[in-house]
């Protein structure tokens, strides 16, 4: 492990340049003709290309203030980052197609996140850590359950599991990032700073995106008590991915927190083999 984090000496980032669903078409309920799971897929598919862009700018302000090492793997993440963008802009205009404004959707992430461009570098930064924690704790929960993307059609489940196996992979790269950016401070100060931010943060994404939930329930027609019921049932009980993750994100707030405190690797092999059946998976060099 290198002085400043826990990430193990011997993780590889490797960026796979696959592309999905070129050849065929997701239906509108794609995943299993849910529109409730379909359309918390789809609001959050909506925040990825404004957030992974805006994940890589805070991250790449401080690439030149790190070691070898951590400059080399900030090169993997922006790579694997801007991948995802491409494929989740793809994905998110299929969704279209079939009448949903994911641009609007989209927007409305771009909005939220311009404010965020308006505060201090190590602010910005400090919400990629906490946001890269959320998608690194989806990503494990998504791997970890099959139940995750059950019905859902083989382009459209690889495809969120690749992005899920990168997620996991950098999931400590804007961290150790932080920890190098603010190493003038003292620990109090940093750990009150990842907090605060980790509960700005929170409330971002919820409500970025339950209103895209919204949006999606207003096109479907069914912005009722009822399928907002089914949501939190969808959420919280079966497959149940907040409540699969509630432990984890809880741990963010502990003094001496890492992401890699936690190394599923493991998980990500695994998925990683059941991923290389199917497509060629080209590293990125």
């Amino acid at each position: 492990m290198t002085s400043y984090s826990q990430t193990p000496d011997d993780l590889t980032i490797h960026p796979r340049d696959l592309a999905f669903s070129r050849e065929t078409h997701h239906g509108r309920w794609w995943l299993g003709g849910d529109p409730v799971g379909t359309a918390f897929y789809n609001a959050l598919s909506a925040t990825f290309p404004h957030g992974e862009r805006f994940f890589m700018d805070s991250v790449k302000r401080y690439r030149d203030i790190g070691s070898p090492t951590l400059q080399a793997q900030i090169t993997a993440f922006v790579t694997q980052e801007a991948m995802h963008t491409r494929e989740h802009l793809f994905f998110n205009k299929q969704a279209a197609d079939h009448g949903y404004d994911m641009a609007a959707m989209e927007a409305r992430t771009k909005t939220r996140l311009d404010y965020a461009r308006t505060r201090r570098g190590i602010d910005q930064l400090g919400a990629t850590v906490a946001l890269e924690h959320f998608t690194a704790i989806l990503a494990h929960a998504l791997l970890a359950d099959p139940r995750h993307m059950e019905g859902a059609p083989a382009e459209a489940k690889a495809m969120w599991r690749w992005h899920a196996i990168e997620e996991i992979e950098h999931k400590a790269v804007a961290y150790d990032t932080f920890i190098t950016a603010t190493r003038s401070m003292s620990g109090l100060r940093r750990w009150l700073l990842r907090s605060s931010v980790m509960v700005l943060a929170t409330g971002l994404l919820m409500s970025t995106v339950g209103s895209n939930i919204a949006d999606s329930f207003k096109t479907d027609g069914i912005n009722r008590p009822a399928s907002w019921l089914r949501l939190m049932k969808f959420m919280l009980v079966r497959p149940g991915m907040l409540r699969q993750v509630f432990g984890s994100y809880l741990a963010y707030f502990r003094p001496g927190f890492h992401p890699w405190s936690h190394d599923d690797r493991g998980l990500v092999t695994k998925a990683e083999q059941e991923l290389s059946r199917h497509y060629e998976v080209g590293v990125v060099a």
